[in-house]
């Protein structure tokens, strides 16, 4: 038997920014966008070459539009990892990342931490 945690949801503002951001800045691939009823979407987008996938969800109603950009009370919420640390952080800098610290060497790995366009924390990390 075989399980993994194949997709997060992250509740957005607007579905057509968070695709362009996703794809544009960060260079995910959209692997779905598929009308639903009513205003709905199924919107999931993935790194290029992961396994795992982000749900992009609309928030609805004023209870999640309250926890956009803060899902996980301030902390970071997901961890984008790559096989080239420094590569990954210069294209995210011109690409217009906001970087919340300088890269940092650990005893895991290469970390920054980073906001998407919601001010959700990430982590840009390649592990040892």
């Amino acid at each position: 038997m075989s399980r993994q945690i194949g997709m997060v949801t992250l509740v957005v503002r607007d579905y057509d920014e968070a695709i362009a951001w996703y794809v544009e800045v960060l260079g995910f691939t959209l692997v779905s966008d598929i009308q639903l009823s009513g205003a709905k979407r199924w919107v999931v987008v993935a790194p290029e070459g992961g396994e795992s996938r982000l749900l992009l969800a609309k928030a609805d109603g004023d209870t999640q539009e309250a926890h956009i950009g803060n899902q996980t009370g301030g902390r970071v919420a997901l961890f984008l990892q790559t096989d080239s640390f420094e590569k990954d952080y210069g294209t995210m800098r011109q690409r217009g990342v906001r970087f919340l610290e300088e890269p940092r060497h650990e005893a895991y790995g290469s970390v920054a931490v980073f906001e998407d366009l919601y001010g959700n924390k990430w982590d840009l990390l390649e592990l040892k």
